[in-house]
């Protein structure tokens, strides 16, 4: 069967409405006068990571549960006018949505409307199945229901990632997730003692790298047991707003493992990504192209990223021929995760 889908996406499509606040946390008020306004936008950490891979040039197909209201509307357009095929399976619950209080400095808390899932939802197995058999990677947000699609993705034989976001090791929720992916992001922000929470996954799961993010820390890499650190560096314009930058980083990551390359350069592809997210307005929701990340990753032919062959899977044994660049390990790393185990950022 030939391969249609570089990646594809499960859950984590919604609706963020966006208050900018002067500060964070929010003193108590009886009220507040807001400018530039309140804005309601499609994009959550699914649609951020579809845009992310789309800009970057890998065919990208995303499937969640979608309410037939106004989020929903706006998620479809998301997808419309970015080309990006949606399979939308109906939520009577409706359309995920939350609200990001967003400060001058870009640091944001988010608002989660935890209404609009069940323990009951399910995606249909045939459809899981057919969107499997022509998909080459699976990237998995850590929304209800993507956790019953794993063994599926197993069986149909696609590699898989996921994003912990702010995951303290413990939470059960996320084990499934955690254990179940080849490659694992997640940030460092509710971690004690983040390395050895990267190499328990990497132990207990099938993970063969893991990535935990950590802001202007940088991030750190953990790549067949060997441990390596990621610098940051200043994004190339003024931080407006954090939100989607782990969800960045995650797709410049994989537009570089999907090729086979270094784990190392893939993490300095995810740093330029994420570093990009934070300049775009919480209002927009525009991706790195792949040519702005490859100029800024070097633009050295060692930088050049091939259009991704049509296989099944990575190649079993990630290349190294790509040294990375000085460049490359000097990047920005995204911002933390937010405050919760969020489905996004």
């Amino acid at each position: 069967m030939t391969t249609d889908t570089d990646v594809l996406v499960l859950g984590g499509a919604g609706v963020d409405t966006i208050v900018h606040v002067p500060e964070l946390p929010l003193p108590f008020a009886d009220s507040y006068m807001i400018r530039p306004g309140i804005t309601a936008r499609a994009g959550q950490s699914g649609d951020f990571v579809a845009l992310g891979l789309t800009a970057l040039g890998l065919r990208t197909h995303h499937l969640d549960m979608i309410g037939d209201d106004v989020e929903g509307g706006l998620v479809r357009a998301l997808h419309r006018d970015n080309g990006i095929p949606l399979t939308a399976i109906p939520q009577p619950a409706g359309t995920k949505r939350a609200v990001n209080l967003v400060g001058p400095d870009g640091r944001r808390l988010s608002l989660y409307d935890d209404t609009r899932s069940g323990a009951a939802d399910r995606f249909p197995e045939a459809t899981v199945r057919e969107l499997a058999a022509t998909s080459r990677h699976a990237h998995v947000v850590i929304t209800p229901p993507c956790a019953q699609a794993l063994p599926l993705l197993r069986e149909a034989g696609l590699t898989v990632s996921t994003d912990l976001h702010d995951w303290d090791g413990a939470n059960p929720y996320h084990e499934p997730f955690a254990l179940e992916a080849d490659v694992v992001f997640l940030s460092t922000t509710a971690l004690a003692d983040p390395e050895r929470t990267m190499r328990d996954i990497a132990a207990r799961g099938r993970a063969r790298i893991v990535v935990a993010t950590a802001g202007a820390q940088g991030a750190r890499l953990l790549a067949d047991g060997e441990l390596t650190h990621v610098p940051a560096v200043a994004p190339p314009a003024p931080v407006v707003d954090s939100n989607g930058a782990g969800d960045a980083f995650a797709a410049g990551f994989l537009l570089g493992w999907l090729n086979g390359e270094d784990p190392r350069r893939c993490a300095g592809y995810g740093a330029i990504a994420g570093a990009h997210a934070c300049t775009v307005p919480a209002t927009r929701t525009e991706a790195i192209t792949r040519a702005e990340l490859l100029a800024r990753a070097g633009g050295r032919p060692g930088a050049t990223v091939s259009s991704p062959s049509p296989s099944p899977s990575p190649s079993p044994s990630l290349s190294t021929s790509l040294s990375p660049s000085p460049d490359a390990g000097a990047t920005a790393a995204p911002p933390p995760a937010p405050p919760r185990w969020s489905p996004r950022r």
